[in-house]
């Protein structure tokens, strides 16, 4: 009785304990799913957040985005409609497809229905629409053949603006006003088309798609070249055609004060930029590094690495040129915030020439691609200033210790010969002097010069 008593209550106490088990785990797993449902909601919750931020800070900051698009919208203007209106070719050109598609269709549509009208009222008015008439039951002349209603009133435009003649609908010579009006009918028709057509035309040509096939780098880089610091970036053409006369232009928009205390939050200045830092067009056959180089003349002759971290400014870069297969003049644009200007980087090289085809091979894929070099992190205008002041001590040092002393006899010149200091970009190099040897002739007896030493000093005084 005591063994099977224990036996239950230990078997009563696996039983609990199992339950329990279950029990946590079934409440460890609803907790994890809880929790793995409240971090997945956060997290995207999170990630809308940190997108519509970057949207928000990507529209505020940005003039120009990277594809070209301008950031400026057009706000509170005065009779806004009515001047779009005045010029209707260019509203038409610079619309969306679908809405230059739509007034397309409209204007015919809109035209065929309005001479219908037109016509309907011309044949009713005459008479033409009576049953007797219709019916031929007495002799008339109706002012157009086969016009029984507005569907055949409607039919008969569309053949007469169009110059179609099926043959089945004719003007006759009863009703002036029926000559009249299809005259009018006719010019009307080609200047409808014509008009639409030279829409279609000027929007199917337009040069702005041939800027989706020139190419800027995604960043620009800042280093050295031949000892001058540069800020760099690259422009490249995909097509076989080439652009005619390409030049390159920059403009740095930035928060200014004037001497006079005025702001002026986006004051443009010109960068002189080009294939080699001076001239501005280029010979664009293949990508080309563009170079900007910052010298005292530079809007970024102070700009050191670690203020390019808390500069706010933008620098705007314009490609212009002539599409050598249409003759029209395209632009490019793009943009560099302070973010995607690298400081200490060169672009890779990608062009190499192929032995066996005899071309010149461009590889995009290495079209962004840049590798680090050693640049001195400070700005230019602290560069120069240390190369000077470098310059200025090496002078110094060369003057007060001169050249060494020339020594001369009653016949005799300088015996030593020695170069001074040579000071070539802030970096001073002091070059070995060279003894000469010189006999020297005295009244009494010959000495000859050893080591830059006289052995007889009785005839010989230094200068």
């Amino acid at each position: 009785m005591f063994k099977r008593r224990n036996f239950g209550k230990i078997h009563k106490s696996k039983f609990l304990h199992q339950t329990m088990s279950v029990n946590s785990i079934r409440f460890l797993q609803g907790y994890e799913d809880n929790l793995h449902e409240h971090w997945t909601e956060y997290s995207e919750s999170f990630k809308r957040f940190r997108q519509s931020r970057f949207n928000a800070r990507r529209l505020r900051k940005r003039v120009v985005f990277k594809h070209g698009d301008c950031n400026v919208v057009q706000g509170n203007v005065a009779k806004r409609r009515r001047k779009y209106l005045q010029d209707i070719f260019t509203t038409l050109v610079d619309a969306q497809w679908r809405w230059t598609l739509l007034v397309f269709a409209m204007n015919f549509l809109l035209s065929w229905l309005t001479f219908a009208i037109v016509w309907w009222l011309i044949v009713f008015t005459h008479g033409d629409l009576s049953e007797e008439h219709l019916n031929g039951t007495i002799p008339w002349t109706p002012c157009v053949t086969n016009i029984r209603g507005f569907t055949s009133a409607f039919l008969y435009s569309i053949e007469t603006q169009h110059t179609i003649g099926y043959g089945g609908r004719v003007i006759t010579e009863e009703c002036p006003e029926a000559i009249f009006v299809m005259c009018i009918q006719s010019i009307a028709g080609v200047m409808i088309q014509a008009f639409m057509v030279g829409v279609v035309f000027a929007k199917l040509s337009r040069p702005k798609k041939r800027t989706q096939t020139l190419l800027f780098s995604r960043n620009a880089v800042i280093n050295h070249r031949d000892g001058v610091p540069c800020l760099m970036f690259r422009v490249g053409d995909m097509r076989k055609s080439h652009i005619i006369e390409a030049h390159v232009r920059a403009q740095l928009i930035r928060h200014k004060v004037t001497k006079e205390g005025e702001h002026l939050p986006f004051f443009q200045t010109e960068l002189k930029v080009g294939g080699d830092g001076e001239e501005e067009k280029i010979f664009f056959i293949w990508p080309t590094t563009i170079v900007h180089k910052i010298d005292s003349k530079s809007p970024l002759y102070n700009m050191s690495a670690n203020n390019l971290l808390r500069e706010r400014f933008e620098i705007v870069v314009i490609l212009e040129g002539v599409i050598e297969s249409t003759g029209m003049t395209t632009q490019a644009r793009s943009s560099y915030l302070p973010s995607e200007i690298l400081w200490g980087h060169r672009f890779q090289s990608l062009i190499t020439f192929k032995k066996d085809s005899g071309e010149y091979e461009v590889d995009y894929a290495l079209f962004n691609d840049t590798i680090e070099v050693d640049t001195p992190l400070c700005s230019a205008r602290e560069l120069d200033e240390r190369r000077a002041m470098y310059s200025n001590e090496g002078l110094g040092q060369s003057r007060m210790n001169g050249i060494f002393p020339s020594v001369r006899t009653h016949s005799s010149d300088t015996l030593y010969s020695m170069d001074s200091l040579s000071i070539d970009d802030g970096h001073i190099e002091m070059k070995v002097p060279c003894p000469i040897p010189v006999t020297i002739t005295a009244p009494e007896e010959t000495v000859p010069l050893t080591n830059g030493k006289l052995k007889n000093n009785s005839n010989v005084s230094p200068v």
